[in-house]
């Protein structure tokens, strides 16, 4: 059995409350940032403002991106 089974077999022993705190603590741990990754969204967003305002891209309305998904 490995390690990730053996900690959900003692998981399922805890009451629904207990349970649903674990499941936050973890899930809050998928959302922790990750400074590289959020160094190279920033690039990528000045980058985009930088060439709409050199007239590289233009602006797509709200409203014309969603008729597509429609």
């Amino acid at each position: 059995m490995t390690t990730t089974d053996n900690i959900f077999k003692e998981a399922l022993t805890l009451s629904p409350s207990e349970k649903a705190q674990l499941i936050d603590k973890l899930i809050s741990t998928l959302d922790e940032s990750d400074k590289k990754i959020d160094e190279l969204w920033t690039k990528e967003a000045e980058d985009r403002i930088n060439a709409y305002d050199q007239g590289k891209i233009k602006a797509i309305s709200l409203k014309k991106v969603l008729q597509k998904y429609r």
